[in-house]
């Protein structure tokens, strides 16, 4: 049970981290398409996709949390 939810643990707080470094570039770029004057929806597009990345990486970083709380639990 312990090995269980060690390893969903790490697979979460990796996944987690990874996304919302993702996110966090992909917000740049649009950053950088809108200050060369791109179009509206390209940029726009962009940071809507970006902030739902990062959110979801948020989200799985979180349950990652919940895994170790549990993990802690059963020392």
């Amino acid at each position: 049970m312990k090995k269980k939810l060690k390893e969903k643990w790490l697979a979460y707080a990796v996944s987690g981290i990874l996304l919302m470094g993702f996110g966090l570039s992909l917000m740049g770029e649009a950053t950088i398409l809108k200050w060369d004057d791109a179009g509206f929806l390209s940029w726009f597009g962009l940071g809507t996709l970006a902030l739902a990345i990062f959110f979801a990486g948020l989200s799985l970083f979180g349950q990652a949390t919940v895994f170790k709380s549990k993990i802690d639990k059963l020392k």
